[in-house]
């Protein structure tokens, strides 16, 4: 060991500069807080979004639209995706539920579930989701299988 290999143990140093602590640490005086006003005091905050009395950006920008607080989103999966399913083996016993939908990754387990009819099924499954198109339910009828809804 020799001194130009010395070196401060792990954690010991600080890597933020102190300030507030005198003139000869560069950091005194104002304590980078400039002069005066408001952010200059100790205790001082202000809103978000707060623009000096300035009319706030998000009060000139206009308002448009309408949003419906009791709209309700279903997470869309087609009958397609449902046959692929079948045609990679991971459903051999014809019953698709939530859970395998979840387990493959098609959705997560607080979305609620739509299947829509893009596409064929060749197989008969026996579905159950939330919702059904009704192109859906016809095609999984069509093919012999049961469109079942929680």
């Amino acid at each position: 060991m020799n001194l130009n290999n010395l070196k401060p143990a792990q954690g010991s140093t600080q890597t933020r500069k102190r300030i507030g602590r005198g003139q000869g640490s560069g950091k005194g005086g104002t304590s980078t807080r400039g002069h005066k006003g408001q952010m200059s005091r100790s205790g001082s905050h202000h809103k978000i979004g707060f623009e000096g009395g300035q009319m706030p950006l998000q009060r000139r920008v206009p308002k448009f639209g309408f949003k419906n607080i009791n709209r309700v989103e279903y997470r869309a999966v087609n009958v397609e995706t449902l046959q692929k399913l079948v045609d990679d083996g991971k459903v051999t016993d014809g019953v698709i539920t939530l859970d395998v939908l979840i387990q493959n990754g098609l959705v997560s387990k607080n979305d609620l579930v739509k299947v829509l009819g893009q596409g064929e099924l060749k197989t008969a499954l026996n579905v159950t989701v939330h919702k059904f198109s009704k192109s859906a339910a016809e095609a999984i009828n069509a093919a012999k299988g049961q469109a079942n809804t929680l």
